[in-house]
Order: C-alpha cells, then structure tokens, then sequence
C-alpha cells in the first residue's frame, strides 16, 4: 500500500478549513482585468468607415457592403459577435484608433436568435461627380483632410471637400459622364482614381 506524499496531504488538509477557490458567478458580478480583451463596438462618432478592421480580421467577424441607390451611397459595417476570437487586430489596425474598441464584456450568452449577435453601423460615401462610383466615405475624407491639414490643399478633390465643408464652395449635381468626355475643367471636381487619371491624361 502507497502513502501520499506530504505534500498531498498537507494540500488536502488545508482545502477542508479554508474557502473555495471557486468564484461566486454569476450570483456576483466579476470584474476583468483592464486589459482583458472582451465584445468589441463600433463607436460610430469616430469610425470613419474605412474598413480596414474588416480587411484585418483573421476570423471574417466584420463584414461590410457597399450599396449605391441613385445619388446615394452607403457603407453598411457589421460586426459578428458569434464568429469573433477576441483578438483586437481590429482595433489595432483601426486608423482613429477609437473607431473600434474591445470591451471588456465577456458573458455573451444570449437566449436569443443568433441574428441578434451583431452590431451594424451605416456610413455615407462621396460619389464621384463624373461616373457617379463610389469614392471615400465622407467621414474618412474629412479625417484625411484634418490630419494631413495644410498638405492638403495640394490635392483638387481634398481642397475641394475642404472648401464646401467650411461652406466657402457650393456642391455640385452629379451629372453622369458615360462618354467620359474630359476637360481642363473636369480636373477641379472630386474624382474617383479612374476618372481622376483620364482626367489628367486627356485635358
């Protein structure tokens, strides 16, 4: 017959008069640590729509859509909570840095549909004003334009959207062009990189 070891003894002797190592979730609330990485969130205030998180996501958790309706664009942004790993490549590779956060929300277990698991945000695009296609989002045009500041007036589509942001250019109707008929004139417009390039090769 085998003895336990001492220290097994010691081990088991101790377990009987102290408390148990178990925590009391979730009878109470348990607070992770600061760097915990939890359920990630848009912040729509400062995303600018890029969807740069999308394109570094290893587990395809954000997905995004383009949709043009006329003179309107959009991008619609969706993050699957169900399918994400939690590693923060999004919010490291995010440009604002505060356009997508983790939380440090872990408990998602849900009794709901799993088409709730999600969160949606929806972005206006600037359209090009002679094919009509879309170009930037707004809000990451006028990220551009803050960051790079006075460079920016090197660029015709950047000075542009600067001078009718600060109310000093009227916006113009976007007529499309089909033939792509260029002029000199076409190159004081915000253009898509195709047309933008006709518009320098043939004016």
């Amino acid at each position: 017959m085998r003895y336990p070891k001492l220290r097994e003894l010691k081990e088991a002797i101790r377990a009987i008069f102290s408390s148990p190592y178990t925590s009391r979730f979730p009878y109470e609330p348990h607070e992770p640590y600061e760097r915990f990485r939890g359920r990630p969130y848009f912040y729509e205030k400062d995303c600018i729509g890029c969807a740069a998180c999308a394109q570094v996501c290893p587990a395809k958790a954000i997905t995004f859509e383009d949709h043009l309706k006329g003179a309107l664009a959009k991008r619609k942004l969706t993050i699957h909570w169900d399918i994400c790993i939690f590693c923060g490549q999004c919010e490291a590779n995010c440009p604002t840095s505060k356009g997508i956060m983790l939380s440090r929300e872990f408990d998602l277990a849900t009794t709901e549909k799993r088409e709730e698991l999600k969160q949606a945000i929806e972005k206006e695009f600037i359209l090009c004003e002679c094919c009509g296609s879309p170009v930037l989002p707004y809000d990451q045009y006028a990220w551009v334009v803050k960051r790079i500041g006075p460079l920016s007036f090197s660029n015709t589509s950047l000075l542009l959207f600067y001078l009718r942001s600060a109310g000093l250019a009227l916006k113009e109707k976007i007529i499309p062009n089909p033939e792509k008929k260029f002029n000199r004139a076409m190159r004081i417009k915000i253009l898509c990189p195709n047309c933008r390039r006709e518009a320098v090769l043939k004016s």
